[in-house]
């Protein structure tokens, strides 16, 4: 029954996904990735938040299946591919750079933030 909640909370994730990409892109245009980077640094502050989650179903539903869905590795690398194969180098640097260090600010925020409930 564990796969359930993996699928329950991936049937939220990539709608979110779809649906903040557009929201971005629609307010910022499409000259950098501000969508997936919005969803994968949102997706890293979760993941931090759910270390104070004891609860092994709760983790799969939200880490596994939402987290899981909400993020996308495959999308940031061909989406970084594409800018740097277009000519815009120092935004494809900038996009490597700037997730990593997002990402990994975020997931220490909502560690911190997981240990103040």
């Amino acid at each position: 029954m564990n796969w359930l909640l993996v699928v329950l909370g991936a049937a939220v994730g990539a709608p979110l996904r779809h649906l903040t990409d557009r929201a971005v892109k629609a307010r910022l245009g499409d000259g950098f990735p501000w969508g997936t980077f919005t969803v994968n640094v949102v997706g890293s502050f979760v993941l931090g938040l759910l270390t104070g989650v004891t609860s092994a179903r709760a983790g799969l539903l939200l880490g596994t299946g939402l987290c899981g869905a909400l993020t996308t590795y495959s999308t940031f690398s061909f989406e970084t591919l594409k800018l740097y194969e277009s000519g815009a180098r120092a935004r494809a640097v900038g996009n490597v750079l700037g997730s990593i260090a997002a990402g990994l600010g975020a997931v220490w925020l909502g560690v911190e933030a997981a240990g103040l409930l």
